[in-house]
């Protein structure tokens, strides 16, 4: 996922998940998320999470589509993201092949 490229906006996007909405940390919970971590360079995003045995990511899209909190949450984040290239409609996170670990 890339960001808009706006200084100020960066700022709020990073403002904004200093402290996230408690729904949205337990929509993580609920979708078998044990941590996640978000880095970014310049623009570019990168998410990377640890999960138990219950999580996939159709179970995340489901719970994430059925809580208006989270759709709200979600529709003010992509005030301050962009797709990447060569994305599909609306995608938004895109999975990276694995190349390389220790």
């Amino acid at each position: 996922m890339d960001l808009v490229d706006d200084p100020e906006m960066i700022l709020a996007y990073e403002k904004h998940h200093e402290a996230i909405w408690p729904e949205v940390r337990q929509s993580f919970v609920d979708a078998g998320i044990l941590k996640l971590e978000l880095y970014r360079w310049e623009t570019r995003l990168v998410m990377i999470f640890e999960v138990d045995d219950s999580f996939s990511f159709e179970r995340k899209k489901l719970i994430d589509e059925s809580n208006p909190v989270i759709q709200e949450w979600e529709k003010l984040m992509s005030t301050y993201q962009k797709p990447l290239p060569n994305s599909a409609p609306g995608e938004k996170w895109v999975l990276m092949k694995k190349i390389f670990s220790t």
